[in-house]
């Protein structure tokens, strides 16, 4: 009898509690706020309380909550087509691959389009595969790649454990974590630089075998770690010796995130696959994209390519992508992100410099990540790596300090992520930092240096 209930927030929560199967989470201790409605930076809930969301939710809406344009193009779309089969030709989905072509960086030309990132880079993995003829695939350990069958295999933290034994054939390397390097950092730095950590697990796994190596251009929900100059440019040349795809999951960091188009136009390196979704189209209808160079086009030219999905370019996501390529076009909004992100950077330079905890500070455009200490000295962590419960509290505390006075926020391990939408203002910018100025005084009282 839904159709006649009056839909309180009660009611809402009430629904939720009992129907809903949340991700990540032991659904008993489920308390999910409802939400009434957002608009840019902000959402509220059904009392009227505004929260400035410094996550874009899952770092996916980088247009912000209702940017009218972008809700005007998929109604424009639906009136014109909701839905046609991926074997059809149609115009929002042949324009979002030419706008692709366009955008992507060096000579990236053909698309797949799929529901989100992790069928992208299960397609990326399985068309590397197919393209090799090589069963092995590199990934990293501080990586997440998606929740299906295959991208969570791909994964390297620890929502992998619950799916294994995953697909076969995964290899994982170090990551480039220059604040907590696993081999202590020497001058050079094998892990660090690259290519020569890539060269010595190739040495044990048979290069012949590997059929791509598989990164997060920047490292996003495990910390946002962001590679040394030369490394992507050296572990490119690896790939490129050995004959190994190097396949760029920017699924996060894409489409003006970090100041750029791409992450990896910030070092000039281009892959063989670049897999993409949320900031495609700001998540406003699942979309995500896998878009390949000319070793695999002309591949595919002569090969059947094995992979398909009923919403393949979908028109509906479709059309909200070409929208959003506009949009960040005619309001410059990579533009605003590297703008606002160096005001954020400041900002955050000088809460640095006022509250011990805050070991490191590091990021580029909207893609910020705060690293909390209990010594700066030691880089002893706030809180354990993967903590849970009572030994995550230090961590819980603070999230929750912030949402309660209005900003929004996550965190993994002793990490804060601050990725605000690319529409930001300075006034919300400043209104950011002033609360986590206040709740970072709670991670302080556990400093212990």
């Amino acid at each position: 009898m839904t159709g006649t209930t009056t839909w309180t927030a009660e009611r809402i929560a009430a629904a939720d509690r009992a129907h809903v199967i949340h991700s990540w989470a032991t659904q008993g201790a489920v308390r999910a706020l409802p939400v009434a409605g957002g608009s840019g930076s902000w959402f509220w809930d059904h009392d009227g309380r505004r929260y400035l969301d410094f996550q874009s939710q899952l770092v996916n809406l980088n247009l912000g909550h209702q940017h009218p344009k972008l809700v005007a193009a998929i109604k424009e779309q639906a009136d014109r087509l909701c839905y046609i089969g991926p074997g059809f030709a149609e115009r929002s989905r042949a324009e979002l691959a030419e706008l692709l072509a366009e955008l992507t960086p060096g000579e990236l030309s053909m698309t797949f389009f799929t529901t989100g990132g992790a069928a992208a880079n299960e397609n990326a993995i399985r068309l590397a595969r197919h393209v090799t003829g090589r069963p092995k695939v590199v990934s990293r350990y501080r990586s997440y790649h998606g929740a299906t069958a295959g991208a969570i295999s791909l994964t390297g933290d620890p929502r992998r454990w619950a799916a294994e034994p995953g697909m076969p054939g995964v290899v994982r390397m170090f990551d480039p974590y220059t604040y907590r390097c696993p081999v202590g950092h020497p001058d050079p730095c094998p892990v660090c630089t690259g290519g020569p950590h890539l060269e010595e697990i190739l040495q044990y796994e048979n290069p012949a075998s590997v059929a791509a190596v598989v990164l997060e251009t920047v490292t996003g929900t495990n910390g946002l770690i962001y590679p040394p100059d030369g490394y992507l440019a050296s572990v490119r040349e690896v790939c490129d010796r050995h004959g190994i795809l190097l396949i760029l999951d920017e699924v996060m960091a894409g489409f003006g995130r970090t100041g750029e188009w791409f992450a990896c136009d910030h070092w000039d390196v281009v892959p063989d696959i670049l897999t993409t979704a949320k900031g495609l189209n700001s998540g406003y209808v699942p979309l995500g994209a896998m878009t390949v160079g000319p070793r695999v086009a002309d591949w595919l030219d002569d090969h059947h390519f094995w992979g398909g999905l009923t919403y393949a370019g979908h028109p509906l996501a479709c059309a909200s992508g070409v929208a959003s390529v506009r949009i960040m076009r005619e309001e410059k909004l990579v533009d605003n992100a590297r703008e606002r992100g160096e005001q954020l950077g400041r900002g955050l330079a000088e809460l640095a410099a006022r509250h011990p905890a805050v070991g490191d500070v590091r990021g580029r455009g909207l893609f910020y990540g705060v690293e909390l200490v209990r010594n700066r000295e030691t880089r002893e962590p706030l809180v354990p790596f993967n903590a849970k419960g009572e030994a995550n509290a230090p961590m819980s505390r603070l999230i929750a300090a912030a949402l309660e006075r209005g900003l929004y926020l996550s965190s993994f391990s002793s990490v804060v992520r601050l990725t605000p939408p690319l529409v930001v203002t300075p006034e919300e910018i400043d209104q950011a930092l002033t609360i986590l100025d206040e709740v970072l005084a709670l991670a302080d009282t556990h400093y212990e240096g």
